[in-house]
């Protein structure tokens, strides 16, 4: 009989032994109250507190914590904006009691705190400003925070502005304006380029032009000095320069049909071109050259008279 009586009272007492035990992990903090005051905090490892007097009142982590804060709220300009601020925090480890028992909720004074700044400072600044200045809100916020929560126990490590979203309607005119300007500019960009190009084209054309004429000048010249030395050669052969002339010319005349024969596909007409076309115009270059001979010798006679008249 006193050995099944004795049996509950071990377990009953190995129960109490182990609960006396328990484990605070790393980089956290246990509050033990003894009879429902506070006691002591412990720290990580395996403590001991007294069974049924002693009891965990609760827990807090000492690593960095990050709470996000959406706020709405206008700006200078009537612009109503959603912004995003995220709030780093931890608890500083010398003053857990603080933040355990001063602040039921440090996540709902926090983001009373975050806008409370961020409805001050946004609508001094036009949005532009806002994107331009989010670190300046980022750090407005931290200091507000800082000074606020460091009695509390908490330490604001960073706050950060990771959002910023207009209203639909202003993003959608924003889009287009900056997509008004990017063609703005591009067309800039190709009306410069179209411009070099007819300048270059221009200057390309001139070049060309002035080979060109730089080549016909060329053979015109070499075409003249061709005429000298037949002239001459016919003039050896007792055939004077005009009936030279005359001749090179007509040949050249002939010339300028047989080619034309050659080319099947031409469409060049050369008038006059009848059979006789040569002979009469050697006869006709001929006669002109013989009249303007003798018009010459008349002028000539003419002004000797004159010298002798007077």
């Amino acid at each position: 009989m006193d050995q099944f009586i004795l049996v509950p009272i071990i377990f009953i007492g190995l129960l109490i032994l182990i609960s006396s035990f328990f484990v605070v992990k790393q980089k956290s903090a246990a509050i033990i109250e003894r009879f429902g005051k506070f006691h002591s905090i412990r720290h990580s490892g395996l403590k001991i507190k007294i069974p049924l007097v002693d009891k965990i009142a609760g827990r807090l982590s000492l690593k960095i914590q990050q709470l996000d804060v959406i706020i709405e709220t206008k700006t200078l300009d009537d612009v109503f904006v959603r912004l995003k601020v995220s709030v780093q925090y931890r608890v500083i480890k010398d003053k857990v009691y603080d933040a355990f028992y001063q602040l039921d909720y440090p996540h709902d004074q926090i983001t009373s705190y975050v806008f409370d700044v961020v409805r001050a400072e946004v609508p001094k600044m036009k949005l532009d400003d806002v994107f331009v200045k989010k670190d300046d809100i980022a750090l407005a916020v931290k200091a507000e925070l800082n000074d606020a929560m460091l009695e509390y126990g908490f330490d604001i490590i960073k706050t950060l502005v990771t959002d910023i979203d207009p209203d639909a309607q202003v993003k959608a005119a924003m889009n287009r304006i900056n997509a008004a300007d990017r063609e703005k500019t591009a067309a800039q960009f190709e009306g410069d380029a179209a411009r070099i190009l007819i300048v270059e084209k221009a200057k390309a054309e001139a070049e060309s032009k002035r080979l060109q004429g730089q080549g016909i000048a060329d053979q015109r010249r070499e075409i003249a000095r061709g005429l000298e030395e037949s002239v001459e050669v016919l003039n050896r052969v007792g055939i004077n320069s005009q009936e030279a002339s005359a001749l090179i010319v007509v040949t050249q005349h002939y010339d300028t049909l047989q080619s034309l024969g050659e080319e099947t596909n031409s469409n060049l007409i050369l008038l006059p071109n009848a059979p006789q076309a040569g002979s009469n115009m050697l006869n006709d270059m001929v006669a002109s050259f013989a009249a303007s001979n003798q018009i010459g010798e008349a002028m000539k006679r003419a002004e000797e008279d004159k010298k002798n008249k007077a």
